[in-house]
C-alpha cells in the first residue's frame, strides 16, 4: 500500500533500515512522527520500540506499546512483529543495562550481515540504545542513532527526554555510535497552528482524524493549560526532525563537537575523549519535513479510500 500510494520510484539502493525507539503516549507529536516514518517509501521499518517516559506511573513504557498498535490500526498496517517493548525504566546507572526486547531487537539489527544503512530514531529517551550498547558493544560502528533531546548548546539545560534517562545519555556519549543530536532549541523549530492541522491533517482519513484529534486532547490538559509555552492555537512537533533527517540530513546544517558528558543538573560537561565527536544539529528545514508530512498523509489518505471504492 506504501508503494502504491506514490507515482514517483524509489530506488532499492536508496532503501534504509529504521528502528524507531518512541515515547508514543506521552504526549501528541510522537504519532506524527510514527506516521511519517511509516509512510515514508525510502525506510524499511523494521521495528517500532516502545519507550517509557518518566515515573508518573510505572505503566508509561506499556502506554507507549498500546499507542503504537492504536496507530498502525489507524493506518491499516499489522503491528506483529515489528512492535516490541522497550525498557520499563531507566537505567539505575551508567553500567547496568535495562534488558528488553527492545534492546535485543536493536542489537539483532545492527549485527546483521545487511548492506543498506541502520537508523535508529529516539523521540524519547536513549535508554534502549544505551542498554543495547552495554548488553553488545560491538554495535558501535553498525548504526546511526538520531536523538531528539538535550538542551541549547552550549551550556545546555533541563529537557524532558534527557532528563528521562541521564545515565543513558552519558553511556551514549561516551560509546563509538555514530550519534546525531537535534536539541530544544532545533527541535522547537518545528512549530504548527491548529489551523494548519485541522486543514492539512485532519481531512486525510481515519490516521488524519485521529492525529489531529488527539493533539486537540493534549493541548486541552491542565499542563497545557498551564504551561505559558502552549499558546492555544500553535503546538510544537519536535519528534518530526527525526525521520526528516533521514530523509534529508540537511549536511550543511550541523557540527561536529566532541561528546560532552551531562552533569546532574543537565547542563553539558567538558568532553571526557575530544577524540569522540558527535553531530549536533543547529537548524533544521521545517518546510520540507512538514510538507513531505502532509503530502504523504494525502496520497495514503486517496489511495486508501480509491480502494475502498473500487472493492464495492
Amino acid at each position: 500500500m506504501i508503494y502504491e500510494a506514490y507515482a514517483f520510484p524509489m530506488p532499492d539502493e536508496k532503501r534504509v533500515r529504521v528502528i524507531t525507539d518512541t515515547d508514543a503516549a506521552n504526549e501528541g507529536d510522537d504519532q506524527f512522527a510514527i506516521t511519517h516514518t511509516l509512510l515514508s517509501p525510502k525506510f524499511d521499518n523494521v521495528a517500532m520500540v516502545a519507550a517509557h517516559f518518566g515515573t508518573r506511573n510505572p505503566h508509561t513504557m506499556q502506554d507507549s506499546y498500546d499507542e503504537l498498535i492504536r496507530i498502525f490500526g489507524k493506518l491499516g498496517m499489522d503491528p506483529e512483529g515489528v512492535v516490541v517493548h522497550g525498557a520499563p525504566h531507566a537505567l539505575p546507572n551508567e553500567e547496568t543495562p535495562v534488558d528488553s526486547e527492545g534492546a535485543r531487537t536493536i542489537i539483532r539489527e545492527a549485527m546483521k550481515d545487511d548492506p543498506r544503512p541502520l537508523y535508529v530514531t529516539f523521540l524519547g529517551p536513549l535508554t534502549d540504545l544505551a542498554s543495547a550498547y552495554l548488553l553488545e558493544p560491538r554495535i558501535a560502528g553498525r548504526l546511526t542513532a538520531i536523538w531528539i533531546g538535550g538542551g541549547r548548546y552550549p551550556a545546555g539545560a533541563p529537557e524532558f527526554n534527557l532528563g528521562n534517562d541521564v545515565n543513558a545519555v552519558n553511556v551514549v556519549m561516551a560509546s563509538g555510535i555514530d550519534l546525531w543530536q537535534v536539541p530544544k532549541n532545533v527541535y522547537e523549530m518545528m512549530p504548527v497552528s491548529m489551523a494548519e492541522l485541522e486543514y492539512r491533517v485532519r481531512p486525510c482519513g481515519e490516521i488524519g482524524r485521529y492525529l489531529f484529534d488527539q493533539l486537540v486532547a493534549c493541548s486541552l490538559t491542565e499542563a497545557a493549560r498551564r504551561s505559558a509555552f502552549r499558546t492555544g492555537e500553535t503546538w510544537v512537533l519536535g519528534d518530526s526532525p527525526a525521520p526528516g533527517l533521514i530523509l534529508y540530513e540537511h549536511r550543511f546544517e550541523y557540527d561536529r563537537i566532541p561528546a560532552p558528558r551531562i552533569l546532574p543538573d543537565m547542563t553539558y560537561g567538558p568532553a571526557p575523549d575530544p577524540s569522540r565527536t558527535i553531530r549536533v544539529y543547529r537548524r533544521v528545514d521545517s518546510r520540507l519535513i512538514l510538507e513531505d508530512m502532509y503530502c504523504k498523509l494525502a496520497l495514503f489518505a486517496a489511495k486508501t479510500q480509491s480502494g475502498k471504492e473500487g472493492s464495492k
